[in-house]
């Protein structure tokens, strides 16, 4: 059908009604949005592996839900560690790690939507000019640990929920919201835990920090550490040779600045096209010897490599692995050093993370797509991620469409982490939009 000049598609018709309909029911619930992420904030969820301890936000999120008379549940996902998943992470602990679920249950006949995020944190190291779980606000930017990373998408989400009970409002089909543990360090034992338990819905948003983007793609990753140990300690301040890996070190990290330029020329596809570097390879750590003042000045017997490789939502990664594994042994057989010294190959997580990829032309994706224009008065970008998270799960493993939506910040595992105050509304205002589209309102 053509539409008559200046006549309004439906589609847009429908997402300005929509907009105007969550911008009225997000405004009475604006203030209590943003306090609950400052007390999100303010509750440590730090976790490092094996262990986490999510428990205490969790059940601050809980009583947060329970003061708008939003029914949730938290539930322990000790349970993954018998259910065995083959991405289980067999060597975290669960225990006393829940997950939360709350639900506004819909009048019937229309789609359900699930929005999600993890709760869990990375450390708080370096120097801040804020205290790291403070939650303070200082010109529109909410700081501390965590605040974009991700509980100002968090706080969005539920936002939704709260908007809907205060008004008394049900929309056709069900609005579930949820917080999961164990994300961070390349984890998603708390989202796995939350699809094994049956918990689901016709589609999903991931509310992690994508400067409210929409992102229909998210990339996989394999972490590994290289260990080279060659030498006798014993041998320092003696007359014989000290034998050390850390120069032949760097003969690794000229393989590595091959498979660097390699993986630049790769097939894209079409989501990561416009991407200078679509599939990373990242050094994030390199050590021979420490630097600190106490440490005696000595040769070093051992040297550790930690790399990151990114993969695309099409490839074949335990098969890019595989290769990446050869690539190596080839390398260290046709070096001498590394011939006659072998060096450890030790993958940091099993098994690796995915990709994902929804169509553009998905029916999910064109609501989101909509519901984001309408509510922030403008064309959103619907591009990819530049990390991978846990939205393989939800789809490759549970089929349920995904996509990424977040507030806006910055300092995301670095210092001053902060999420600016009124993108967490925004957010919110385009997660109730889509929400009244995809699930339907009762005439």
């Amino acid at each position: 059908m053509t539409e008559e000049p200046g006549q309004m598609p439906d589609r847009k018709k429908r997402a300005t009604g929509a907009a105007e309909m969550a911008r009225g029911l997000i405004a009475p619930v604006e203030e209590e949005i943003i306090d609950l992420l400052q007390v999100l904030v303010r509750t440590d969820s730090v976790s490092v592996p094996p262990d986490g301890h999510e428990a205490d936000a969790q059940q601050a999120l809980h009583q947060a839900l329970r003061s708008h008379d939003i029914e949730s549940e938290l539930y322990d996902t000790d349970f993954l560690e018998k259910s065995g998943h083959p991405l289980v992470r067999t060597q975290r602990h669960y225990a006393g790690r829940p997950n939360l679920i709350a639900r506004i249950p819909g009048t019937g006949g229309g789609k359900s939507l699930l929005f999600s995020g993890h709760i869990d944190t990375v450390t708080a190291p370096g120097k801040w000019s804020v205290d790291p779980f403070s939650g303070e606000i200082r010109e529109g930017r909410l700081y501390g640990r965590g605040a974009w990373d991700m509980k100002g998408g968090i706080a969005a989400h539920f936002g939704v929920l709260m908007a809907l009970q205060k008004a008394g409002m049900r929309l056709a089909g069900d609005v579930l919201g949820e917080s999961v543990v164990d994300e961070e360090w390349a984890g998603g034992g708390g989202t796995l835990a939350a699809r094994l338990r049956g918990i689901t819905a016709d589609a999903s948003v991931i509310t992690e920090c994508t400067n409210l983007e929409v992102l229909r793609a998210s990339r996989g990753g394999y972490f590994f550490d290289i260990i080279a140990r060659a030498g006798d300690p014993s041998a320092y301040f003696t007359k014989d040779e000290v034998v050390s890996p850390a120069i032949p070190m760097g003969r690794i990290l000229a393989w590595v600045d091959q498979w660097q330029k390699r993986r630049r020329g790769i097939e894209t596809g079409q989501v990561y096209k416009d991407f200078s570097d679509p599939a990373p390879v990242q050094v994030l750590a390199l050590e021979a010897n420490r630097f600190d003042p106490g440490t005696p000045w000595s040769t070093p017997t051992e040297a550790k490599l930690r790399l990151y490789f990114q993969y695309l939502p099409h490839e074949d990664v335990p098969g890019e692995i595989r290769m990446l594994r050869q690539s190596f042994d080839e390398f260290c057989a046709n070096d001498p050093f590394f011939k006659r010294f072998t060096p450890e190959w030790r993958a940091l997580v099993e098994e690796p993370l995915l990709g994902h990829e929804l169509p553009a032309d998905h029916p999910f994706t064109e609501c989101l797509a909509a519901a984001a224009d309408a509510a922030l008065g403008e064309k959103t970008p619907v591009t990819a991620s530049e990390w991978p998270c846990d939205a393989f799960i939800n789809q490759r493993e549970f089929g349920i469409p995904t996509l990424l939506l977040g507030p806006r910040g910055a300092g995301a595992h670095n210092v001053d982490e902060y999420v600016e105050v009124d993108s967490v509304i925004a957010t919110s205002c385009v997660l109730l939009t889509a929400a009244i589209l995809w699930c339907g309102v009762d005439s």
